[in-house]
C-alpha cells in the first residue's frame, strides 16, 4: 500500500504562501532543489488543488530549451514522469500530460489509490491535506521550514486539527532551511 505524504514548504509562521498568494519566498538553491527532486523521483502521483497545479505546470516546458540549469531540468523531469490529480470544480482544462480533473475530493477515492498504488503519493494545499489529515489518510509530513516570517497568508495546517507526529529525521540547508520528515501516529 502507498503512503499519502503531506509535503510543502512553509514559512517559520507556518504559512504556505504570503496574503497575496505568493510562494516565491522560498529558500531555493541547488542542495535543496537536489534534495527536493530525490524526494520527488520515487512518487508516483500529486494531488493538486487548483492553484497549486497552476503554479507546478511551469514544469511541463521548463527545460524544453534546454537553457535551465541541470538541477531543475532534473526536477522538471521527475515532476513529468508522476501522475497528477487536479481537484478542481472551475478548472476547464489541464496543459500537462499524465493529468486529470476531478471536481470532488473523494476520501473513498484516496483510500482506493493508496490501496492500489505502487509508489507513494503527494498531497500539496493545505485545503485538500486539512481534508485527508482530519480523515486519518496522511501518513507522512515531509517540511521544509523556511526562515523567514510572512505575518500572514495561507496558513499551511487548517483549524481545528488534532494530530500526534513522530519525528523520523531533520536536515539542514544552506539558507537556514530545515527538512522535517515526521511520521502521522494514529
Amino acid at each position: 500500500m502507498a503512503k499519502l505524504i503531506y509535503a510543502n514548504n512553509i514559512s517559520l509562521d507556518g504559512c504556505i504562501e504570503d496574503e497575496r498568494g505568493n510562494f516565491d519566498w522560498g529558500i531555493s538553491n541547488d542542495e535543496t532543489y537536489a534534495f527536493w527532486t530525490g524526494f520527488q523521483r520515487p512518487i508516483g502521483t500529486y494531488l493538486y488543488g487548483r492553484r497549486l497545479y497552476e503554479n507546478m505546470v511551469y514544469w511541463e516546458t521548463a527545460d524544453a530549451g534546454g537553457d535551465q540549469p541541470e538541477i531543475k531540468q532534473e526536477f522538471a523531469q521527475t515532476w513529468r514522469a508522476a501522475e497528477k490529480i487536479v481537484y478542481s470544480r472551475t478548472l476547464q482544462a489541464v496543459s500537462s500530460a499524465s493529468t486529470r480533473i476531478e471536481r470532488e475530493f473523494d476520501l473513498d477515492a484516496i483510500r482506493r489509490l493508496k490501496e492500489s498504488s505502487a509508489a507513494d503519493i503527494t498531497i500539496g494545499g493545505a485545503e485538500l491535506a486539512g481534508q485527508a489529515m482530519s480523515a486519518g489518510l496522511i501518513d507522512e509530513c515531509h517540511l521544509l521550514l523556511n526562515p523567514i516570517v510572512l505575518g500572514g497568508g495561507k496558513r499551511a495546517l487548517t483549524d481545528n486539527l488534532s494530530m500526534r507526529l513522530e519525528l523520523l529525521d531533520e536536515r539542514r540547508f544552506q539558507g537556514g532551511v530545515v527538512h522535517l520528515h515526521y511520521r502521522v501516529i494514529v
